[in-house]
């Protein structure tokens, strides 16, 4: 489920090749925590598909528009944070059972390459840690939007998915039973950092 964390940081990458606004070197963008969320489906012994979130996420973009395969991204997300919308279900996750918070408080994401699919589509490879376990894993990316928000703020918008097996983290219990494949859907928006201006001693 986490997973989807880091898939929508990959996400942004993409953004590299498509952007609308010129740019002569690579740029940094923060992923804006209010307006990201990690959506993830699981089936539940086959009678429905309940999902969850996770709305901890930190992380930063490096868009080089000039060449994407340069860019990189690397996501760290709160598993303690995860929302299931029922407060005993989001106690068990948190268990030795499933994310076991207490040994892996966390899950991080550390991109790895960006194949540009079209003009506003991309997959994005990368390594996710999840459970004490690295496994490679590809979101499949769409820019939305890259302008300026309410903020005057240079922002970058974006939808991604993808499907990992849990169990191949070591997340296996009730398998199969409960769903092994979890599907994760991703929503973020990320803001450019304000360029660090050199200090008069730095400048002289």
């Amino acid at each position: 489920m986490i997973y989807s964390g880091l898939i929508r940081t990959l996400a942004i990458t993409t953004i590299i090749g498509l952007s609308s606004f010129p740019a002569d070197a690579a740029e940094t963008y923060k992923l804006d925590p209010s307006h990201t969320a990690i959506t993830w489906h699981v089936n539940h012994f086959g009678f429905s598909t309940p999902s969850g979130k996770f709305m901890s996420v930190d992380g930063e973009v490096t868009l080089d528009e000039s060449n994407p395969s340069a860019s990189s991204v690397k996501v760290t997300i709160d598993l303690n944070g995860v929302n299931s919308g029922v407060v005993k279900l989001d106690e068990h996750l948190k268990t030795a059972d499933f994310f076991d918070v207490a040994k892996f408080p966390t899950a991080t994401f550390l991109s790895k390459k960006v194949h540009l699919t079209g003009k506003d589509t991309a997959k994005v490879d990368g390594d996710l840690t999840l459970h004490g376990i690295t496994k490679p894993v590809t979101l499949d990316v769409r820019l939305n939007k890259i302008g300026e928000n309410m903020m005057k703020l240079k922002t970058a918008g974006f939808t991604a998915s993808t499907t990992i097996k849990r169990s191949e983290f070591g997340i296996s219990t009730y398998v199969p039973n409960l769903g092994d494949d979890v599907k994760i859907d991703i929503e973020s928006e990320a803001n450019l950092l304000p360029v660090a201006q050199p200090t008069d001693g730095a400048s002289k």
